[in-house]
């Protein structure tokens, strides 16, 4: 039998104890399809999100920030992230946590459509959650972030869905990934870079049509950019090549290295629910 020291045991008590308390003010809603289940392309399992609103009434729809969670387009489940739900829900947001399919079931575009899919939903089913659909915002870490910056820049995403124009009003990207695949694939300088022609697929014109460098114009949405000071080069470099792009339409986003910080950690730290990252989010949504 396994028996946890004593300290750790008081670790894993008030992290519960936390995770209670923080749970209390918010209701989830688990499991909802956002694809109907008699589409041909239907996941019972990916196809699915959950919404986290406040428990709390208001008299005014709040705003609605929708997750997108990373791991490299072959793992990653919105089960693991409902701490990110229930934090955003206690202070005031509507929060949508969603899956997507995943290689190598499918490829990146398959995945960004995905997305398109469950913030179509979002549009035309949170109102009976308390959001607002007309203030609605995107989050994503990893690769996640990438196909949050994607859907906010390629607004052909949307509109494939019956989402003319654009109803993104801002996006945060926490430490994003595949904000450039054209130019990393094209590279191919790292150790175990050819795992990411799985999802990306082996043509150019694919990389560049799914990465939001290319998309992005003066009359995108306002971005916020959070960067681990200990992340990986790429994406520190990809990361600045889209500032860059922002500045030059004029649009400065807001710009964040957190020192110290590696990739995995600059999502984890989310735990904590007065982190920079959120305060700055709730500005933005003006929650």
């Amino acid at each position: 039998m396994l028996v946890l020291p004593a300290f750790l045991l008081v670790v894993v008590v008030l992290l519960g104890t936390n995770e209670y308390a923080v749970a209390r003010p918010s209701r989830r809603t688990a499991d909802l399809a956002y694809v109907p289940a008699a589409d041909p392309d239907f996941d019972t399992e990916r196809h699915r999100l959950d919404v986290y609103a406040p428990r709390a009434k208001s008299a005014t729809a709040r705003p609605v920030v929708v997750f997108i969670h990373g791991g490299s387009w072959n793992s990653g489940s919105k089960d693991f992230y409902s701490f990110i739900g229930r934090r955003l829900a206690k202070q005031g947001v509507v929060a949508v946590v969603i899956n997507y399919r995943l290689a190598p079931q499918v490829q990146v575009p398959a995945m960004a459509d995905d997305c398109a899919r469950a913030v179509a939903w979002v549009v035309q089913h949170i109102a009976d959650y308390g959001g607002d659909p007309q203030r609605l915002f995107l989050m994503g870490h990893s690769a996640g972030g990438g196909l949050a910056a994607l859907l906010a820049t390629d607004n052909a995403l949307l509109a494939r869905r019956g989402l003319a124009p654009n109803p993104v009003r801002g996006v945060l990207l926490d430490d994003p990934a595949g904000l450039d695949m054209y130019d990393y694939l094209k590279k191919l300088q790292y150790a175990g870079d050819e795992e990411y022609l799985i999802p990306f697929g082996k043509d150019p014109a694919v990389w560049k049509a799914t990465s939001a460098l290319y998309h992005v114009t003066a009359a995108s949405p306002a971005f916020m950019l959070f960067i681990g000071g200990e992340t990986y080069p790429s994406i520190s470099h990809s990361s600045e090549k889209f500032r860059q792009r922002l500045r030059q339409l004029g649009r400065e986003p807001k710009f964040t290295v957190l020192p110290g910080k590696k990739h995995a950690p600059m999502v984890l730290q989310l735990y904590w629910q007065h982190n920079v990252i959120y305060q700055e989010l709730l500005k933005m949504v003006g929650a």
